[in-house]
């Protein structure tokens, strides 16, 4: 029982190490170490990512968990960046604390509107791929950029205060808004990419530690990169929530299928495949019409044609049957 106790107090230990991390920094920008500072808030991000996956793993969530995650978050991810630019740049600017609260005021709400958004059942199956707003940890990356910048490559006009203050507004407000950023929670990796995964851990890591700030600036550009594709797919998957339901194994075998069948320069768009394929395998239709076609049942990539309902292969063009071998035979 005590063993027991015991790993459901680990998830919680994570959390207050995230907190502990995050209120470093603060401690480290006063005395003028922005590199610890930028590093603590990271590291604060590294345990933020493993009590969740501890406490599923474990099975010791709790609502006492929960809202220590929370707080945790608030403090190391909304209050502790804040303090640290306007240490480092905000602190003789006229705004420069109205800046700093409004993003600690910002990541707070953002917060509060996320535990709400657990206890929402409207909301559609594909919806859980998703954050609404930028996550608190992502965030506070995204607002110690010009830090980042500043490290790397010396000052430059991304250590202006007014650019600061733009950018931490901006920041601010992509926390609070409604845009849907993907979330890795969700994420599933196959099992022949784990090795392939694991080196590039390994190569990543080597990397942090010999330019720490040069990869964490790739990786916010990066993020920041992702925005415009996360919010795509969502909207996209709101016009086809069908096509969610379709695990992407079979939806490449369903546009392989395609490609195989189809005459040169005829196809519709992809989504437009992938989402009427998917559309026909949820609803079932073609099983009450009697017989499905083949066509209608390319995306099991084990199923074979009806005798009845084959289709007769599309000739390859000159250029690509040259480019696969195949030669046409010559007549003796």
């Amino acid at each position: 029982m005590n063993g027991y106790a015991g790993v459901r107090l680990l998830p919680n230990a994570v959390t207050v190490l995230a907190l502990c991390a995050g209120l470093s920094s603060v401690q480290f920008a006063l005395d003028g170490r922005y590199q610890l500072a930028v590093a603590s808030i990271a590291v604060a991000g590294v345990f933020d990512s493993l009590d969740g996956r501890i406490a599923r793993l474990l099975d010791a969530s709790s609502k006492m968990g929960a809202e220590l995650d929370s707080l945790a978050d608030c403090v190391s991810f909304g209050v502790s960046p804040a303090l640290v630019l306007f240490v480092w740049q905000l602190e003789g600017h006229q705004f420069g604390w109205t800046v700093a609260l409004v993003f600690a005021v910002c990541a707070a709400l953002r917060l509060a509107r996320f535990n709400t958004l657990l206890e929402n059942t409207e909301e559609p199956p594909y919806a859980k791929e998703f954050f609404v707003g930028v996550p608190a940890p992502a965030a506070a990356l995204v607002a110690l950029l010009p830090l980042l910048l500043e490290l790397q490559f010396g000052p430059g006009w991304w250590s202006d205060a007014a650019v600061i203050s733009v950018w931490i507004l901006l920041v601010a407000a992509l926390m609070i808004s409604r845009i849907r950023t993907l979330s890795m929670k969700t994420v599933r990796v196959p099992a022949p990419l784990i090795v392939p995964l694991l080196v590039a851990v390994g190569l990543i890591a080597a990397a942090v530690i010999n330019e720490p700030f040069l990869v964490l600036t790739l990786f916010v550009v990066i993020y920041l990169l992702h925005l415009p594709y996360s919010v795509y797919r969502y909207r996209w998957l709101g016009r086809h929530p069908e096509a969610w339901h379709v695990a992407a194994r079979q939806r490449r075998a369903a546009v392989r299928a395609h490609r195989a069948t189809r005459a040169p320069g005829v196809a519709p768009p992809l989504h437009r495949r992938v989402a009427g394929a998917a559309r026909r395998r949820v609803s079932g239709s073609a099983g009450r019409r009697g017989q499905a076609s083949w066509a209608e049942t390319r995306l099991d990539p084990h199923a074979v044609p009806p005798p009845s309902d084959r289709i007769a292969p599309t000739p390859l063009p000159r250029n690509s049957r040259r480019r696969l071998g195949l030669r046409k035979s010559r007549r003796r």
